[in-house]
């Protein structure tokens, strides 16, 4: 299991992997880790939405396959296109007994998007137009703006 891991991790750049994640679109974070000196194993993952669409949308991708790697040395795992996989799952899960996240509110989706629109500002801010814009006379009652300051300020940190 540390040598697929191990393997799983080098893999983890992997593009694939990447598009697989991004078309699932829920996965906040996963960890994997073994413990009782390799005689236990944990998965724990973050996720949006519910845990039936989560497991459904991994066995759609090439994700599917690295949890098939993974989870064979558990004990009677089924396979994650097994029907039967939910059922495993659920009969070895534990509840957290704290979760605190930094961003509660906030969806993979939305942070995807909350990147998109920083890169796209961030090119605006680079531009020799805007600092243009700036400096343009007929633009100092938006430029003054709490609004518009704080959003100058925000860039600048």
């Amino acid at each position: 299991m540390r040598e697929d891991l191990a393997a799983m991790a080098d893999a983890a750049a992997d593009e694939n992997v990447h598009a697989a994640l991004r078309q699932i679109g829920t996965l906040h974070d996963a960890r994997h880790v073994i413990f009782d000196n390799d005689t236990r194993f944990m998965f724990a993952s973050v996720f949006d939405g519910s845990w039936d669409t989560y497991i459904d949308d991994f066995a759609k991708t090439v994700v599917g396959a690295r949890f098939d790697k993974v989870f064979s040395h558990s004990e009677g795992f089924p396979g994650v296109t097994d029907p039967g996989v939910k059922d495993w799952f659920l009969a070895h899960q534990e509840p957290a007994g704290v979760f605190v996240s930094a961003y509660p509110d906030l969806t993979v989706q939305q942070i995807y998007k909350d990147h998109r629109v920083d890169d796209a500002f961030e090119a605006v801010l680079d531009t020799a137009e805007f600092r243009a814009m700036l400096e343009n006379p007929a633009n100092a009652d938006l430029v003054a703006t709490p609004a518009f300051q704080k959003l100058l300020e925000e860039a600048a940190a």
